[in-house]
């Protein structure tokens, strides 16, 4: 794990984990910023003054309802300061990375990538949300970006404007050459991609048809040589009904990036289109087996349900317990608000829930960033925490729409509100603060962010909201001490908020990259 400026080390020894260090080439990896999902920046942020330089990430955006149902994949940052941005073309055309130089938003180069989403997650049926492009940067400063057929394109050097772009192919280079067209419409990457510390490449891919090979979906491992392995999702779980990969989640590695964790899914008997899942940990060089634990709801004892709209990926705690983010079973059994799983590292104990968790991925923050806090928890969560204005579990009540962010205490628990369960108990929250109009005064635009970058230097959090504004909300004062607006308000799907190595802080709204600061 690597460590920068802005680790903290409290009694404890307890440490967190930033999102790139002194001797690092990346700034920020991919999703949530490093490999164990905890979304800390490693400089401290510029202010919110200005929109600094934009950029699209949709060039077709697709609009159901006059909602933005995509999920963009996370901008990938070099310590240099090269900012490497996911960009969907089109449903037909597909996707390509742009590198675009942090400082000045002048574009250095693209690449196109043949990849294609599987039939279904396209954009053009409305049962489900765009994933994103899966991509990450490895510690060799080398982006690796998901191609067609399972695929992996690594173009290194992100600061150079040319690179010479090699495909890895996780079950042989020799198998895609000769069957290419069997392959390219079976194999799909479908989550995004995560680096590891020694060049190693993770993923989760779906299979949806015959292949030579006889692939079944499941997990892969491009190591920094080019050498595949991979493990079905059954062999994975240790269960024959396991069928498939959870959509949009990546792979998160423990602290000492041993262990690799990432859920797995199966459908749910006798509920139609629903899935259960299994959330296992794999050796992190040769994905053996190593643990694995059914994934419930605390509410209800159901298995709990994996959603393909669901961006939640494993968030990998400084002291190894592991959390993830579920949807209620039976549905608005928990007014959809879903749970966050809590686990030790071996996933053997099973420990307090919090009471949100369907679409988040939560953000590590060290307790002495609090000053509120009293407990003894060396770090604490932030996690979104909306209260969504919707039907209850008998489908006559609807809850407040009083839409928040919440610092929440893993080790410690409370009364759930909508629920007989004990639950994280809550630190502090913060309102959104934008009334949404023709709705009830009580409701509030939605927190739209799947991962909030931490900011240790001002004991911040990076917001962003469907309301169209970026806010900085500080800690310390349990207010939003900061904000910009960057265009009217939307609905969407939740986004990252990241900092760069210059301070520049990014968000996504509205299917654009805003690069905000001095």
């Amino acid at each position: 794990m690597v460590l920068g400026s802005g680790a903290f080390t409290p009694a404890s020894g307890t440490q967190v984990a930033v999102a790139g260090g002194s001797g690092s080439a990346v700034a920020w990896a991919g999703f949530a910023g490093n490999a164990q999902h905890t979304a800390v920046a490693s400089e401290p942020p510029q202010p919110l003054k200005r929109i600094r330089w934009r950029a699209k990430v949709d060039l077709a955006p697709v609009l159901r309802s006059k909602s933005l149902l995509i999920h963009y994949g996370s901008p990938m940052i070099t310590a240099a300061n090269t900012v490497l941005v996911p960009t969907r073309v089109s449903a037909k055309a597909g996707f390509r990375v742009v590198a675009y130089s942090g400082a000045s938003g002048v574009r250095r180069w693209s690449l196109d990538t043949d990849y294609q989403l599987p039939a279904g997650f396209s954009g053009r049926r409305p049962i489900y949300w765009v994933p994103p492009l899966p991509a990450a940067l490895t510690p060799s400063d080398t982006l690796a970006v998901a191609g067609a057929g399972g695929t992996v394109l690594m173009r290194p050097d992100a600061n150079s404007a040319s690179g010479a772009v090699r495909r890895l192919v996780f079950y042989g280079a020799a198998q895609w050459k000769a069957h290419r067209s069997v392959y390219d419409k079976a194999v799909y990457i479908t989550t995004p991609l995560t680096a590891g510390p020694d060049g190693s490449v993770y993923f989760g891919f779906t299979v949806t048809g015959a292949t030579p090979a006889d692939l079944s979906s499941g997990i892969a491992r491009i190591d920094a040589s080019g050498q595949g392995t991979w493990i079905s999702a059954a062999a994975a779980a240790g269960d024959p009904a396991v069928t498939g990969v959870a959509f949009n989640c990546a792979p998160a590695l423990s602290p000492a990036d041993t262990t690799v964790y990432i859920t797995v899914t199966s459908p749910i008997p006798g509920v139609v289109g629903a899935t259960q899942g299994t959330l296992v940990g794999l050796d992190a060089s040769t994905l053996t087996p190593e643990f694995h634990v059914a994934l419930t709801d605390p509410g209800t004892g159901q298995p709990a349900r994996i959603s393909p709209d669901s961006s939640a990926s494993p968030t990998v705690g400084p002291d190894g317990d592991v959390y993830f983010g579920v949807l209620d079973n039976p549905p608005a059994s928990h007014y959809l608000r879903g749970w966050l799983l809590h686990y030790n590292a071996t996933l053997t104990q099973t420990k307090i829930p919090g009471s949100f968790g369907w679409d988040d991925t939560p953000s590590v923050v060290p307790a002495s960033a609090v000053p509120g806090y009293h407990g003894t928890s060396p770090y604490l969560l932030v996690s979104k925490y909306n209260s969504y204005l919707t039907a209850g579990p008998h489908g006559t009540l609807r809850i407040s729409g009083r839409n928040k962010m919440a610092v929440l205490d893993p080790d410690s628990s409370q009364q759930d509100p909508y629920s007989d369960v004990q639950v994280m108990k809550v630190v502090q929250t913060v309102l959104s603060p934008v009334h949404v109009p023709g709705e009830p005064a009580r409701v509030r635009y939605e927190w739209c962010v799947n991962s909030a970058v931490v900011d240790l230097a001002d004991d911040s959090v990076f917001v962003n909201s469907e309301a169209g504004i970026l806010y900085r909300w500080d800690l310390a004062t349990n207010t939003l001490a900061d904000k910009i607006f960057l265009n009217h308000p939307r609905s969407e799907s939740y986004t990252p908020t990241i900092v760069g190595p210059d301070g520049t802080v990014y968000a996504i709204n509205n299917a654009t990259l805003y690069a905000i600061g001095r």
